[in-house]
């Protein structure tokens, strides 16, 4: 009894990416004197301290916070600073804890998840093989012991989690002011390659406050925090703090100035224009440096249609643990030219890897445009826990793999330095993708010049699912002849092609076929052998033949 077909999930619907709705921009604060260092530290110090206040305020309200609470708040720290660094701290501290809220709803889905699939699996007989839809049972009687204990401990979290999310109050809500990565540094500093009096600092410049929001309308977009259109910049100093004033108005104005070199045109006629524009400094501890960092919204680009897209053909985009894989594809779904690979190193510090793929984004950007074409087709990754740890649990090597790839800074940055370069980007479902270009592009395109990898073939299957073609590569002909009763042989060719429904043009490099071209009867006549033995056999027979003829 033949055995039923594997139903396949269903594939949604490739759509183009919304573009940002905002930009930043980051200059060094150069040449800074003494003074301006002691300043700033100061600043940051006294209005950290009072962001710490205010964020324990917020939290001890919990769910009960509304508009009263917050202008109580605010008024309360407008005396300590001014109503304007009141205002941008008390707003700071209400997104990070909505932000904090909604961290807190992943964790309890990502627990969800695991206790899910530690059910599935335990409920398995031993040994009881998976498929790839669902994974089966456990190895051995001491690895679903072991998964027994995980499950209990996930489900207590997830109790717990759920206790929390419900109650809302302060000690369940967690915000640090800092990191909780750095946080967790301090307990084992020898790991971290840290002194304890490089951690303290580190720790006191992270959670020091100089931001503000900007103000439309306000002479260069911002009150408090004031960067002229010549670079100049001045900070409103609180009120403890205003007898260290340099000029007008409490203010205190730097020796440095900035430039903006990225985007610094539209940062300028923003200023010039009175729109609003925020503003953060920060100090980078480890290289001794002062950074300020302008910050604006913009309206959200309106896309493209699908169609427009594909006007031009497509970039087919793999995107893997170290690397890029994309392949040009014309519209019609052909593959044009040879495969690309955009390295990356996703190893080292924060900076580094972000570094790392804003250069490789940039490379593919750069011959994305060089291609001619209007849009890239990436795959919409999205990564949980139930696809993850609970499901290959033995599968170290592949889940680094999968916790490797930069999903979520990937999808920022490629939507916004694509939108610097008038490219569109097309989400598509990553369904099948490696498994069908592995299976029906891999081989036809390899050759002697040509190597084919799997991440190649991938990016042929993710450009022709954009393009709204098939992965499927071109059918083969029927068996039992070179007709078309069957059905066109060509997948490619859209409906209004002309000559799609033609016969399959002549193969010139056949051999019975050169005689035609050149107009010579075509006569049966074996062709020269390369031996003597023959050679000389073929001479002696022709000779025979004229003598018969005299």
């Amino acid at each position: 009894m033949a055995e039923p077909k594997k139903k396949l999930r269903t594939i949604e619907e490739p759509f183009v990416a919304l573009g940002p709705s905002g930009l930043a921009t980051r200059d060094r604060l150069k040449r800074l004197t003494t003074e301006d260092d002691k300043v700033m530290r100061l600043v940051g110090e006294h209005l950290g301290h009072l962001a710490s206040l205010d964020l324990k305020a917020r939290c001890t309200d919990g769910l009960d916070h509304n508009s009263d609470a917050w202008a109580a708040r605010k008024q309360g720290l407008t005396a300590a600073s001014s109503s304007r660094w009141a205002g941008a701290i008390t707003k700071a501290n209400h997104d990070q804890w909505a932000l904090s809220r909604r961290c807190q709803l992943a964790h309890i889905q990502s627990l969800e998840a695991g206790v899910r699939m530690l059910m599935h699996r335990l409920a398995q007989p031993i040994g009881e093989k998976g498929t790839k839809r669902a994974p089966g049972g456990y190895r051995s009687k001491g690895e679903w012991f072991h998964k027994s204990r995980r499950l209990a401990t996930l489900e207590h979290r997830l109790d717990v989690a759920r206790v929390e999310r419900e109650a809302g109050v302060v000690h369940v809500v967690h915000v640090v002011r800092g990191g909780r990565r750095l946080l967790g540094n301090r307990n084992d500093l020898q790991d971290a390659q840290l002194s304890a009096v490089e951690w303290r600092r580190r720790w006191e410049a992270e959670r020091w406050f100089l931001a503000a929001d900007g103000e439309s309308g306000k002479r260069y977009g911002n009150e408090t925090i004031r960067v002229t259109p010549d670079g100049e910049v001045s900070i409103k100093l609180p009120a403890p703090l205003a007898h260290l004033a340099n000029g007008t108005f409490g203010r205190y104005v730097l020796s440095s100035k900035v430039q903006f070199q990225h985007r610094g045109a539209e940062w300028r006629s923003r200023v010039e224009a009175g729109r609003a524009v925020a503003y953060r400094i920060h100090l980078d501890v480890e290289r001794g440096r002062w950074y300020i960092t302008a910050s604006w919204t913009k309206p959200v680009v309106k896309t493209i249609p699908l169609e427009t897209a594909r006007a031009q053909g497509m970039v087919g985009v793999d995107t893997n643990a170290d690397h890029f894989a994309a392949y040009r594809l014309d519209r019609n779904g052909n593959p044009v030219g040879d495969p690309k690979r955009f390295l990356y190193d996703l190893s080292g510090t924060a900076d580094h890897r972000d570094a790392q793929i804003r250069h490789a984004i940039s490379q593919l950007l750069h011959w994305a445009n060089r291609c001619g074409v209007k849009a890239i087709g990436i795959e919409n990754l999205d990564f949980t826990a139930e696809k993850t740890r609970e499901k290959h649990g033995q599968k170290k090597r592949f889940r680094q793999l999968i916790s490797g790839i930069p999903t979520g800074k990937l999808k920022a940055r490629l939507v916004s330095m694509a939108t610097e370069h008038g490219l569109s980007i097309v989400a598509v479902d990553p369904a099948y993708t490696s498994m069908w270009g592995d299976q029906h592009w891999r081989k036809p395109l390899a050759g002697k010049t040509r190597k084919m990898s799997r991440h190649d073939a991938a990016s042929v299957a993710i450009g022709r699912r954009v393009l709204g073609h098939p992965i499927r590569r071109r059918t083969a002909p029927p068996h039992d002849d070179q007709s078309d009763r069957r059905g066109h042989r060509t997948a490619q060719a859209g409906p209004g092609a002309r000559g799609r429904e033609g016969t399959r043009p002549p193969i010139t490099e056949r051999a019975h076929d050169a005689r035609r071209r050149t107009g010579e009867q075509r006569t049966w006549e074996p062709s020269a052998s390369n031996t003597v033995r023959d050679a000389r056999s073929s001479g002696s027979r022709h000779q025979m033949s004229l003598l018969d003829t005299v």
